[in-house]
């Protein structure tokens, strides 16, 4: 059985050298080292990643997936790209533009997912309806907060209300991570910090009622949820000793939205895995690899392949079929293909 990856990253081949159109900094560009390998950079110069073809190259990304025993893989751009920091919401949704159409892609094995100039609601509404409706994308992919906004600001809910109608799933990855600035080494922005950013996600949508008021909104967070599995008895337990502090926008307990959404598989660890099936059901862990960066699953499910006891065909396919709202029909997911 070929597996769905529902956490994969792609980036144009070539990207506009944003800074000179708009005329101030900020932006990320791709140096071409040699046709197999570039850099992301950004306008100042400052390096942030190597990259590889397969971050670009359909071709190449789906020999990958192929041989890893992927069917499908749902597309989303690198995090870096959101530009959520870009102070003109036109020139934020000439951004997302670009890289919507560049993500609509093959149906059969890959499926994009649209990013939005979120600092802009109603323009991020205006673009998931196109995504959506004209570009035939299957979801969204949003960041664990925009500036200062976390998930549960009233000027994010239109967003949400748009996505539940239009049936949209939508896919929440940690960014900008929190206390950069007492984490500048052992790469801990990216080891202790996006953890904390996926539980933070997790709690504001709980506390602030977002799936309250949405219960068919289809949310999945990146990295196993992060930190909330494991930090959840005390989420629980602070806001029944603290109603309120806790419930102050939402009255229902943490505990209730256990299993009213989805988070991927990547955890890395068996005991973890467990943990996190345990506490948000078999039903919502899909399969997420981060495919093609280090922090990574090498091959997308083999956690979960390795472990026989656990109900594989929900957990490598199905279970991604409900996040996206789909059938397998037209899906490569057939391993004898």
């Amino acid at each position: 059985m070929r597996s769905i990856d529902v956490h994969t990253h792609l980036l144009p081949a070539e990207i506009p050298r944003w800074s000179e159109r708009f005329g101030y900094g900020g932006f990320i560009r791709l140096e071409r080292k040699d046709a197999c390998t570039a850099r992301m950079v950004r306008d100042d110069g400052t390096f942030f990643r190597d990259v590889t073809s397969n971050v670009w190259d359909p071709a190449v990304r789906i020999a990958e997936s192929n041989e890893a025993e992927v069917g499908v893989q749902v597309l989303s751009t690198v995090p870096v790209m959101f530009g959520y920091w870009i102070s003109q919401p036109r020139q934020a949704l000439d951004v997302a533009r670009f890289l919507n159409d560049a993500c609509a892609r093959d149906r059969r094995k890959l499926l994009g997912l649209c990013t939005l100039p979120l600092q802009a609601p109603d323009l991020a509404v205006e673009e998931l309806t196109r995504c959506v409706r004209d570009l035939g994308l299957a979801g969204v992919q949003i960041g664990s907060h925009v500036g200062r906004w976390n998930l549960d600001a009233p000027e994010l809910f239109p967003v949400f209300a748009r996505a539940a109608e239009l049936g949209c799933p939508v896919f929440v990855h940690p960014w900008d991570m929190m206390g950069q600035e007492r984490m500048q080494k052992y790469w801990l922005p990216w080891l202790v910090g996006m953890p904390a950013e996926g539980a933070q996600a997790i709690s504001s949508v709980i506390f602030g009622g977002v799936l309250e008021r949405l219960p068919e909104l289809r949310l999945c967070f990146a990295h196993g949820g992060g930190a909330f599995a494991f930090t959840f008895g005390r989420i629980q337990h602070g806001f029944e000793s603290r109603p309120d502090l806790c419930g102050v926008d939402n009255p229902r307990p943490p505990r209730d939205y256990l299993g009213k959404f989805w988070v991927d598989s990547l955890v890395h660890d068996e005991l973890a895995l467990r943990l996190v099936l345990r506490r948000f059901g078999d039903d919502k862990v899909v399969v997420g690899s981060d495919y093609p960066f280090p922090l990574g699953e090498d091959r997308p499910g083999a956690l979960i392949r390795s472990l026989a006891d656990l109900p594989q065909a929900k957990l490598l396919v199905s279970n991604a079929l409900a996040w996206l709202g789909r059938s397998s029909e037209g899906l490569d997911l057939d391993a004898s293909a």
